[in-house]
């Protein structure tokens, strides 16, 4: 199987509501909804195919239609799903969210069916397909928080990625502190937002470049931490911290902004960019999507 990065952690079905007007408690507007595949794993997945590189998919995706249809797509994409766990008793899971004008107003995840799965997700790993514990897989990880705070804790310390260079982002703030067991890994590359990063050093933070040394204090090896339009730092132990700051856009869409950096820096590093221009590359993107047409 001719991969090159593995994506662990949430494929669902994306249904966004998106309106260009702003949002209050109790709006009703115009606007449009998709349904379109997603999870941050398989976003950053989908990311990184559109920056030349193949990801494999380590989740859960039910045997119901829903899942047939979302794994059928997935293969149009280009993206490897033989590694996908398929369950019969669990349905796949899906994201709700609406966007407005004012950036996301409301989100709900339902990821209880990749919850459920447990550690049967990682089974390609242990079972000689990718890697065993006498050979452990020594490539990329792109690792997402959905996964329960017990698997993640069980990754932290497990043989099977004690050769992987790790890229782990939050789901969202309400996941971060999952983290809390991958902050010191040694290979582990941190992507947090500034509220992730407070949350994870349980101390605020007033810029990006003061979140990214408060995280390398506490143990961190790599950290990359946004700020929305601000400026964005990252961190290495032993090394400067750089910043940069995002180009001015137009907001049109925010699910899926930070999936978006962290595939591009990813990419980026693939192809030895240095340290500045890795993370300029990644913040570029990153605006180019968020501007991107409502509609899309």
């Amino acid at each position: 199987m001719k991969h090159d990065i593995l994506c662990i952690g949430s494929v669902l079905w994306d249904v966004i509501g998106r309106s260009s007007a702003s949002m209050r408690l109790g709006s009703d507007v115009p606007g449009r909804i998709t349904r379109l595949p997603g999870g941050v794993a398989l976003n950053i997945a989908m990311a990184l195919r559109r920056f030349g590189v193949s990801p494999a998919l380590l989740s859960a995706v039910g045997r119901d239609a829903e899942g047939d249809e979302l794994v059928a797509r997935c293969n149009q994409l280009g993206l490897f799903t033989e590694t996908l766990y398929r369950s019969d008793d669990l349905p796949t899971d899906i994201y709700m969210a609406v966007e407005g004008a004012n950036g996301l107003i409301a989100a709900i995840a339902d990821a209880h069916s990749l919850e459920a799965a447990g550690d049967k997700i990682l089974r390609p790993l242990a079972d000689g397909h990718l890697g065993s514990a006498a050979a452990p897989y020594s490539g990329t990880v792109a690792l997402d928080g959905n996964l329960t705070e017990a698997l993640l804790a069980q990754i932290a310390t497990s043989p099977l990625f004690a050769r992987a260079d790790l890229r782990v982002a939050p789901a969202s703030p309400g996941k971060a502190e999952r983290l809390l067991p991958l902050l010191a890994h040694p290979s582990a590359t941190l992507y947090v937002n500034l509220e992730e990063a407070g949350l994870l050093a349980k101390q605020a933070f007033a810029t990006a470049p003061e979140a990214a040394a408060g995280l390398l204090a506490r143990g961190a090896a790599r950290v990359l931490v946004t700020d929305g339009g601000n400026t964005c730092a990252e961190g290495s132990r032993g090394a400067d911290i750089i910043t940069a700051t995002p180009p001015q856009v137009m907001v049109a869409r925010v699910t899926g902004a930070g999936d978006t950096f962290m595939a591009a820096h990813i990419a980026a590093t693939r192809h030895n960019a240095t340290r500045q221009e890795a993370l300029t590359r990644a913040i570029t993107a990153a605006a180019d999507y968020v501007s991107g047409d409502i509609g899309t």
